[in-house]
């Protein structure tokens, strides 16, 4: 009986050498557009105390009731897989002394995370985000210039049909207020799911978020806290908007965007394409004025953005943009007989320790067979070097496209190369 073939985990994926084009173009864009806009690079672990998301994205949320990736190690530590990445930027923010820097603080990461959740259409249980967090400063203009960034990179991309999705959940001042007029609403309504009723009595306005047929009619009438914030949290929120419209960001209001993690205050947005918006959004995130003190720190405000790396791909190859990958090889090196594959053996790494991109192939014998390998991935030039080429301590360059060749000393080789390709 034939053993069972391994395969990946349910909801994970192999990236592939033809996908990691669509990868490196996602990762290279975005780093570059946000670098430009004074952003540094940050990497934090693949794995945190557990203690870190319970505190930060709230017990009561879907992502630490159902979806977090949780384990203990040898020595009896509850560790997670990192969920999302907010909470762990502030983590390092407050455990590096990041206070003491000139704030604010504004790093980017990118990666893999980690949920336990249903493998649907672009989203998987381990899938990618790109991110961005600015920390230690609550000026309106941030979250207008967050937002602003954000927008850039998708549109760097070359994806369009986009819009912003607006809202402002309030503070600790305005949302209980509203969370008690929103209880009182749905006491008076019929048919809310049993996810609603447990959050009416843990985190209210939860149930605003939720896709229920029945509890999306309920929400439809449910009295919306953009007219309940107070008046801190309603001209900070009319400032971002007059800010936007500056930049002629298009956007809209909906009072249903309220995020699914705790630590969210004040202005929260998410990013779609208005022909799919049956789909999830590519990208959102929000203000979180009170995370730091949650992580026992003096309290330190910030806003912050994730986009998902597979949803913004799936876009890509859905509006059929064009991703070209840079050249890598510029050079094939072909030989014929013992002595020779000798000598190429030699000039591929001489080749590549000069820094130049060069394939060859040991394992073809004819030199007509490597010509088409050469031709087939693009190269300028192709070196040739026979029995005769090897005895004579010479190469030939033969350019691909024209069909020239000509013979060089082989001390002269990787320096004439570099000469024809600048390197």
């Amino acid at each position: 009986m034939a053993k069972k073939m391994i395969q990946r985990p349910r909801g994970t994926k192999d990236i592939l050498p033809k996908e990691q084009i669509y990868f490196k173009n996602v990762e290279k864009t975005f780093s570059e557009t946000v670098e430009k806009a004074g952003f540094s690079k940050i990497t934090f672990p693949t794995f945190e105390d557990a203690k870190l998301f319970n505190r930060s994205i709230g017990k009561d949320t879907d992502v630490i009731e159902k979806e977090m990736y949780t384990f203990s190690d040898k020595s009896g530590n509850l560790l997670a897989l990192r969920p999302e990445g907010t909470a762990s930027v502030m983590r390092a923010y407050i455990e590096n002394g990041m206070q003491s820097w000139s704030q604010p603080v504004k790093l980017y990461y990118f990666g893999p995370f980690f949920r336990y959740d249903r493998p649907q259409a672009g989203r998987y249980r381990e899938f990618f985000q790109f991110g961005l967090e600015v920390i230690g400063d609550n000026n309106p203009l941030v979250d207008a210039s967050l937002i602003a960034t954000a927008w850039r990179i998708y549109k760097k991309l070359n994806i369009e049909n986009l819009t912003i999705e607006l809202n402002s959940i309030g503070c600790g001042t305005c949302r209980p207020k509203y969370e008690k007029l929103l209880k009182s609403y749905y006491q008076d309504q019929k048919g809310a799911c049993k996810d609603c009723l447990r959050r009416l009595k843990t985190k209210p306005i939860r149930v605003l978020d939720c896709k229920n047929e029945k509890c999306l009619m309920i929400q439809h009438d449910a009295p919306q806290l953009i007219n309940n914030l107070c008046s801190s949290c309603h001209d900070h929120f009319k400032t971002v908007l007059e800010y936007l419209d500056e930049l002629e960001i298009p956007y809209q209001l909906n009072p249903k965007i309220v995020r699914g993690l705790d630590y969210y205050t004040n202005t929260v947005f998410e990013i779609w394409n208005q022909k799919e918006k049956a789909q999830n959004s590519l990208g959102g995130g929000g203000r979180y004025d009170g995370l730091a003190e949650i992580l026992g720190s003096s309290k330190k405000t910030g806003i912050g953005f994730a986009g998902g790396v597979e949803r913004v791909i799936d876009e890509i190859k859905k509006e059929e943009i064009e991703v070209s990958e840079q050249k890598k090889i510029d050079v094939f090196v072909a030989q014929l007989g013992d002595k020779a594959r000798k000598k190429c053996f030699r000039l591929l790494n001489d080749l590549l320790d000069a820094g130049i991109g060069v394939e060859t192939r040991f394992d073809r014998g004819g030199i007509g067979d490597q010509l088409r390998i050469a031709s087939n991935l693009g190269v300028a030039y192709t070196l040739l070097i026979g029995q005769r080429e090897a005895f004579d301590e010479t190469v030939i360059i033969k350019e691909m496209d024209s069909g020239n060749q000509e013979i060089f000393p082989y001390e002269k080789i990787v320096r004439e190369m570099q000469k024809r390709l600048k390197k």
